[in-house]
C-alpha cells in the first residue's frame, strides 16, 4: 500500500511531534522541517503529497515560504498560525495555500481538513489530465474548455486567464476556482454558503468574510473598474452573482476557436 506523505513544517518539536503521531496513526507517511532551509531540501529529493506550514519559523517567514513553494511546486500547502487574523487568511491563501488552520487546534479536525484539500487536489489533477483518445496534450493550447467573457478568456485546463490585452492575468488557484463557479453560473445568484461549498471552502458563517474578500480580490483582477464592478454584482443579504454574457469554446485540433 502506497502511503501517502504529509510534510510538515514547525520550528516548534512538541508540534511537529504531535503532528506526526497523528497523521501516523491515520496511515499517512511524515516527513518533518524546522526551517526554510529544511523544507527545500526536502521537496528536492522527496515526494510530498501536501505540507503543513508554520506562518512562523524563527527568522524564516511561512507566508514568503509558501509562495516559493508555489513558483516551483504544486503540492497542496496548508498554513498553520497562532494567529486567527482574517487578513492573515487572505494573504495565506493569496499566495497559493489551499486552507488555513489556526492554533490551537483540534486534531480530529486537522485530519479531515487534511483529507479535504488531498481530494480537492485529486480532482483538479484528474481534471488536467489529456484525454488519450483526443490525441492532444498538456501543451496544446486546443485542449480543454475556453470561456469567454467582456473580452477576456478562461482556459480551465491550464487554470489560465488572460485579459483584454491578450496578457495573463496571474490568478491564485482559489481565484480561478471562484472565477469557474461564476463562470459556470453566469447569471444565477450565489449565496455565500454555496460559493464556499463550491469552491471546496469550509463551512461559512454569518462573521466570515473569506468569500467577500476572496470576491474583492478577483474582482481587481477582472473588472474593468473595481470600485465599480459590473462583472460581479452584490446581492445584498444573500452573496453575489456573475453579470456578464459568457461563452464557452472547445476549440477545435486545428488551432482555431469557434462557437
Amino acid at each position: 500500500m502506497t502511503h501517502q506523505t504529509i510534510l510538515v513544517v514547525d520550528d516548534d518539536p512538541k508540534i511537529r511531534s504531535l503532528l506526526r503521531n497523528l497523521l501516523e496513526d491515520d496511515g499517512f507517511a511524515v516527513l518533518e522541517a524546522e526551517n526554510a532551509d529544511d523544507v527545500r531540501r526536502i521537496i528536492d529529493t522527496e515526494t510530498v503529497s501536501l505540507i503543513t506550514l508554520d506562518v512562523h519559523l524563527g527568522a524564516d517567514n511561512g507566508i514568503d515560504l509558501a509562495r516559493e513553494i508555489r513558483q516551483t511546486a504544486q503540492m497542496p500547502i496548508i498554513v498553520v498560525s497562532g494567529r486567527d487574523d482574517v487578513i492573515d487568511r487572505v494573504v495565506g491563501l493569496e499566495v497559493g495555500a489551499d486552507d488555513y488552520i489556526t492554533k490551537p487546534f483540534h486534531v480530529r479536525e486537522v485530519i479531515a481538513r487534511i483529507r479535504s484539500v488531498l481530494r480537492r487536489s485529486a480532482v483538479t489533477a484528474a481534471a488536467k489530465q489529456p484525454d488519450p483518445s483526443e490525441g492532444t496534450g498538456d501543451n496544446d493550447p486546443a485542449s480543454g474548455t475556453y470561456f469567454t467573457f467582456d473580452g477576456m478568456v478562461a482556459k480551465t485546463d491550464r487554470f489560465e486567464l488572460t485579459d483584454r490585452r491578450g496578457e495573463d492575468c496571474g490568478l491564485t488557484s482559489g481565484d480561478f476556482r471562484l472565477l469557474s463557479v461564476f463562470l459556470e453560473r453566469p447569471g444565477r445568484v450565489l449565496s455565500r454558503d454555496q460559493l464556499m461549498d463550491l469552491t471546496g471552502g469550509l463551512e461559512w458563517s454569518p462573521l466570515d468574510r473569506t468569500i467577500d474578500n476572496q470576491v474583492a480580490r478577483l474582482r481587481k483582477k477582472i473588472e474593468r473598474d473595481p470600485s465599480k464592478p459590473r462583472l460581479i454584482r452584490t446581492v445584498r443579504g444573500i452573496g453575489y452573482s456573475f453579470a456578464c454574457d459568457v461563452e464557452t469554446l472547445q476549440p477545435p485540433a486545428g488551432g482555431s476557436s469557434s462557437t
